[in-house]
């Protein structure tokens, strides 16, 4: 595999590393990465002077674009000259760039504040470099790159008059310095008296318009009159013919100040499709809207006639109701053709809710015959579709959608909006993407949303899921909603009792080979951890797309971001038909990463995907500082039948052992079964470690998964020494790279090393400590998550180890993981603790495990056999 550089976006800047690829050609310069990792700042700034690299990532180029931005601000201000400060972006260049930002990991993050904080630190490192050289602006950005386009000092200025005969004005001006080092505008004229004795600085101050004229005839014409050191009037005819040869001026280093309106004359011409001014008849991606093309010259609306009328006259500028407009006889025809299309098409069979969507990302194709046409043609939502929009895109906590006693959650105000959006997107029949941060409870929302319609109606829903969260998915529904029946479809349980449960469980693979689950259509299927079928070629994702349903719901907590063709397939599942073909999808992500512009498949997706964010202020204050979350994982058939094993050994030596005999069998068995519980090859004291043998590794594998993407931190505790190397081993493959270990036999001195090397600015993904030896005296807070992969069954030892993470300095939410195999001896203590808070506080904290031998035989056989449903 080759590498190539990808960025990832925090919430105060963002980091570059490399990411494996299976295209050799793309950019990795290992330069460049170094250069990054020694001074962040000053590379960026550098960055913008050079060509963007070829086939650079998405996100890199992102990072290019940027910098460059920032040093084409800087040499199209004269008066930083004077100044020597660039001045801050303004909100509408700022707004601009974010629309250019690509699917990328943590692009979620990107602001107006976030690229104005990066914009202050470019600042902050021109006006450092420039202090060190020593010379003019000009000077300085000429010796990075003599390539890069310098504007000079004057400036042509060209106004709207209210003269009939001259309706416009035209002054060229130059800045100059004044007192309190603000660039000061003044005529051109006063040029030749303020040099009139220094004429190599005059021909500097004139090498910009010198070098026009060269281009230009009708600039030479004014400057051999000596008309340009004047004020002048021009007629319509001289504006335009100034206006049409602004680009040439601006290339030559003159800045010009027009009328907005010419700026923006790409959008002067336009036709605009308004779709869904009313509420349709019926609901969901079919739903038929109402469509009504209209042709614009700016603001101003016209008429097919006055069009045809405008087609008649010579191309120039024009005075028309109230307005200056430009008549171009090929854009105006081209307008009437894709205007004439739209109506037809709105006279036709009208238009889905599917195809108004789809039309954003291409209209041309709809309403254009040439697909490289310049034409603006402007896809509008009406009232009622720009409202439905909004609601989905950004819901209300809707507190008037009460859910009975019988559910027993108190929803946050964040899940409660999460509940009512997954009712409104099914009464409107669109699939839905739920995709919040890991442990902002999507779960309980979709429970919340089915004990809602449980409540109201008999349904009949299918869930699926990885096989390692059947025990999560169990015990949340026992614990917030015990009255929906359900049944897991799984091993050689696989019947459709319809009469007793409301809710099927199953797992991906038993999708694939349960044919009964396409042979009826469900009211509502739910995917976790879609990413599960981002690859449309595999016979899994397509097994799960052939299964019918009115309703569908897709969770992850990784939305798609640097991979695009994900998008495709879970949207390809939730609305089909949104996205187009996936051949007509490849050919329009390759379209929008040539023009760097994903704003209109944003727009198109957005209101189908809830996205809310640990780091979001209003999701932050509504959370505690540490999130406790308890992950279940299965048993694999052979720790099954090892776990089983032991059980019936024990119980043959345990009722015949008395005193400390009995104590030493209880507790070395609770070390066996722990063994066990984490893998088949530790009890063994085998090395392979095979990940299919342990429910504990697959759920490691994707916990870790969503914290990889995410480019967080985690530490990973484990009471045994010899299941370190083994976890470091497995988790270097989930990462992609290795990450660090502490434990006993860590030397004090090496043990600095890796806490500085775990704290420091490269990023390490992963650490996995034994409980004893890292549990104490560290600080890791460049974690933010915490997996607990075996039990102490001491929660003081457990907090302890958390607060390496869970303490001063710590600037995010802490995740504590503490991972629990279902039906066993760990599952059981986890509850006993739970159920007796003065046991956990007062025995155990003083005995540890000591307590459990205690327990009669019949109550020590009970919390060793193993339940599994």
């Amino acid at each position: 595999m080759n590498k190539e550089l990808i960025v990832y976006f925090t919430e105060d800047g963002f980091s570059i590393d490399y990411e494996t690829t299976g295209n050799k050609n793309y950019y990795a310069d290992d330069k460049f990465f170094e250069d990054f990792k020694n001074n962040q700042n000053k590379t960026l700034f550098y960055f913008g002077f050079a060509s963007r690299p070829r086939d650079i990532s998405p996100s890199l180029s992102f990072i290019h674009k940027l910098s460059f931005r920032f040093i084409e601000y800087i040499s199209q201000n004269p008066a930083i000259e004077f100044t020597k400060k660039p001045s801050m972006i303004e909100d509408f260049d700022a707004y601009s760039l974010m629309k250019e930002m690509p699917f990328a990991i943590g692009m979620e993050y990107i602001s107006i504040n976030w690229i104005k904080t990066q914009w202050t630190k470019l600042s902050e490192v021109f006006e450092s470099e420039l202090a060190k050289f020593g010379g003019t602006v000009q000077d300085f950005l000429k010796s990075i790159n003599n390539q890069t386009k310098i504007f000079g000092r004057v400036f042509f200025h060209l106004v709207e008059s209210k003269s009939d005969d001259y309706p416009f004005a035209f002054l060229a001006t130059y800045s100059t310095e004044k007192a309190e080092m603000k660039s000061n505008h003044i005529p051109l004229k006063n040029a030749l008296l303020e040099f009139q004795n220094q004429r190599d600085l005059l021909l500097k101050l004139l090498s910009s318009v010198s070098q026009a004229a060269d281009k230009s005839d009708f600039l030479s014409d004014l400057i051999e009159s000596g008309e340009i050191f004047s004020p002048l009037k021009f007629g319509k005819e001289d504006a335009f013919e100034f206006l049409k040869e602004v680009p040439l001026y601006e290339e030559s280093g003159i800045l010009c100040r027009i009328p907005d309106w010419w700026r923006k004359k790409s959008n002067m011409l336009r036709v605009s499709v308004a779709i869904g001014e009313q509420p349709p008849s019926a609901v969901g991606l079919d739903a038929i809207l109402s469509f009504r093309p209209e042709i614009y010259f700016r603001d101003e609306s016209f008429t097919k006639e006055e069009i045809e009328d405008l087609i008649s006259k010579t191309n120039g500028l024009y005075f028309i109701k109230g307005k200056w407009i430009e008549v171009d006889q090929e854009k105006l025809k081209a307008a009437l053709e894709a205007f004439e299309r739209a109506n037809e098409l709105a006279d036709g069979d009208g238009l889905s809710f599917a195809d108004a969507m789809r039309m954003q990302l291409n209209p041309n194709k709809l309403l254009f015959q040439d697909e490289d046409s310049d034409l603006d043609i402007e896809i509008k939502s009406g009232e009622w579709m720009e409202n439905l929009k909004k609601s989905l895109s950004a819901p209300e906590v809707n507190k008037n959608l009460k859910i009975g006693s019988d559910f027993k959650a108190d929803l946050r105000h964040y899940q409660q909006s999460g509940f009512s959006w997954l009712t409104m997107m099914n009464n409107l029949k669109f699939g839905a993407l739920l995709a919040d941060d890991m442990g902002l409870g999507k779960t309980v929302q979709i429970i919340a949303f089915l004990e809602y319609i449980r409540q109201r109606r008999d349904f009949k829903a299918l869930l699926i899921i990885p096989a390692s969260l059947i025990g999560n998915w169990e015990k949340e529904l026992m614990k917030f909603a015990p009255l929906i029946k359900y049944n897991i479809l799984h091993g050689n349980k696989t019947e459709l009792d319809f009469e007793n449960a409301d809710l099927f469980i199953t797992t991906y693979g038993m999708a694939l080979k349960l044919e009964k689950l396409r042979e009826n259509k469900w009211d509502i299927l739910i995917l976790d951890e879609a990413q599960a079928i981002k690859n449309p070629s595999t016979k899994q994702t397509k097994a799960v797309k052939e299964i019918k349903a009115d309703f569908k719901i897709a969770m992850t907590g990784t939305p798609i971001e640097n991979k695009l063709s994900d998008l495709w397939s879970i949207f390809d599942f939730l609305n089909k038909g949104l996205l187009g073909t996936n051949k007509e999808f490849s050919t329009l992500i390759k379209n929008m990463s040539e023009n760097e512009n994903y704003s209109n498949l944003k727009n198109i997706i957005s209101p189908f995907i809830l996205r809310r964010l640990k780091t979001d202020k209003s999701i932050i204050s509504d959370l505690p500082d540490k999130i406790e979350i308890f992950d279940y994982a299965g048993l694999s058939k052979k720790q099954v039948v090892l776990y089983n094993k032991l059980v019936k050994e024990i119980e043959h030596s345990i009722y015949s052992a008395e005193g400390i005999q009995r104590k030493g069998i209880v507790l070395a068995s609770i070390v066996k079964f722990k063994q066990i519980c984490n893998h088949p090859d530790q009890f063994n004291g085998q090395a392979k470690f095979a990940e299919e043998y342990s429910g504990k590794f697959e759920k490691l594998a994707e916990i870790c998964e969503t914290i990889r993407e995410k480019r967080e931190s985690v530490l990973i505790f484990t009471q045994f020494r010899e299941m370190v190397e083994p976890l470091v081993d497995y988790l270097e493959k989930i990462f992609g790279r290795r990450g660090l270990s502490l434990h006993g036999g860590t030397a004090v001195k090496k043990r600095t090393e890796i806490v500085e090397k775990f704290q420091g600015d490269e990023y390490v993904p992963y650490m996995v400590l034994s409980l004893k030896a890292g549990g104490v005296g560290l600080n890791l807070v460049k974690a933010n998550h915490v997996i607990h992969f075996d039990r102490w069954w001491n929660p003081a030892i457990e907090n302890q180890a958390t607060d390496r993470v869970f303490r001063i300095g710590q600037a995010k939410n802490v995740m504590v993981h503490k991972m629990i195999t279902t039906g066993t001896i760990e599952e059981k203590i986890d509850k006993m603790i739970n159920d007796k808070q003065k046991l956990a506080g007062e025995i155990i904290a003083k005995s540890e495990e000591n307590w459990i031998t205690e327990l009669s035989n019949d109550d020590l056989m009970k919390l060793f056999k193993l339940e599994v449903v």
